[in-house]
């Protein structure tokens, strides 16, 4: 259980992945003279991943903790994954394991270890504003690296204990430079893969079939619902996908939507891609209760949204409708919004919530 008294100290239990960027973090707190854990959890088996935390550990001469988390990422983050695609929706797993799995286990070791501090090479910050007593995510100073959309949905406690080394980082070189400094073996290492759990060279596709999850062939119609062919599944179809479609129709065709209950893949042109609202779900806001803030309508001047992470945030507006959901209206329409996604909103630079992307209107 995570304590919610623990007196602050200079103990910081650090995610330790082995990478260029968490070594560098890890070197950055101990130049601010904090007494860091290295903390390595595996999601699956994998010996060479565990190596390399354990040799990155060894050259920052710093404890070494490893925590076999598979269990807990099977139910919290891979079965999500898995059901995802089979109702026609593209999940963001990083998403969901940051609340459910990742912080879960740094605080709980944390709390084990009576470290107070947690902390992450993730590219973002943290902003505490004491009139309200509510901490929150920011932005990081790389724009480029920026993972504040990653972070959306870990809470308070977890946000109020949380240090992120790289925050001020506005380049990528600059981590390496810190590695590089030290003689580290991983100053040169490539970034990690976007989906940690899936073998490198393998695509999700070929994941879910390996494990069962199938979907049967159905049709391609057009935006009037006439029959323009036969695709193979709706998992092998996201939203905004043009290439490997398996239909020639003489023009570029996009997919716009997916209907799971009927197996229909609707296609169309590009510019059917383009909306201006957005309906979520799962939404969170920052310090604020959904089912209080029924009916209301965000006009505040600096409100963002963007919604997928490589996207630039957009004005917007929000409204809080009276089941939780959210719906956000942008001052110009924005480009394949895929229901799965999250949709994230910022004050600013600050993150003041986000929520599931249940469809576009």
């Amino acid at each position: 259980m995570v304590s919610m008294k623990m007196k602050k100290n200079n103990k910081v239990v650090l995610g330790l992945s082995g990478g260029v960027d968490s070594t560098a973090a890890a070197l950055l707190l101990q130049e601010k003279g904090f007494d860091v854990t290295g903390l390595y959890f595996s999601v699956k088996d994998d010996p060479e991943g565990l190596q390399k935390a354990e040799t990155a550990a060894r050259q920052l001469g710093i404890p070494f903790i490893h925590k076999d988390v598979s269990a807990l990422f099977e139910e919290k983050v891979i079965d999500n994954f898995c059901s995802e695609y089979i109702r026609g929706r593209t999940p963001n797993p990083c998403i969901v394991c940051n609340p459910a799995v990742k912080f879960r286990v740094l605080l709980e070791t944390a709390d084990e270890t009576g470290a107070y501090h947690i902390a992450t090479g993730h590219y973002a910050g943290t902003y505490y504003n004491e009139d309200a007593d509510i901490w929150y995510i920011r932005k990081s100073a790389n724009e480029k690296k920026d993972q504040s959309y990653m972070l959306y949905r870990i809470g308070q406690e977890t946000i109020s204990r949380l240090l992120l080394p790289l925050n001020d980082m506005e380049d990528k070189e600059q981590v390496r430079d810190i590695a590089r400094e030290k003689l580290l073996e991983n100053a040169e290492a490539k970034d990690s893969q976007e989906i940690c759990f899936i073998e490198e060279g393998e695509d999700y596709k070929s994941y879910l079939a390996e494990r069962g999850f199938v979907s049967p062939k159905g049709k391609f119609i057009d935006i009037n619902g006439n029959v323009l062919g036969e695709h193979q599944g709706i998992i092998n179809y996201t939203i905004g996908q043009r290439k490997g479609l398996g239909i020639t129709l003489g023009k570029p065709a996009f997919v716009t939507d997916i209907d799971s209950e009927t197996g229909r893949v609707v296609l169309g042109d590009n510019d059917d891609l383009f909306s201006r609202e957005v309906i979520s779900n799962g939404n969170i806001l920052m310090g604020t209760d959904i089912a209080s803030s029924i009916g209301f309508t965000g006009l505040e001047r600096n409100i963002t949204a963007k919604i997928r992470y490589a996207a630039k945030p957009a004005d917007a507006r929000i409204e809080v409708l009276d089941d939780g959901r959210i719906r956000t209206v942008f001052s110009e329409p924005q480009r394949a919004a895929t229901p799965g996604q999250s949709i994230v909103f910022y004050r600013d630079d600050i993150v003041i919530g986000g929520g599931f992307i249940e469809r576009r209107i």
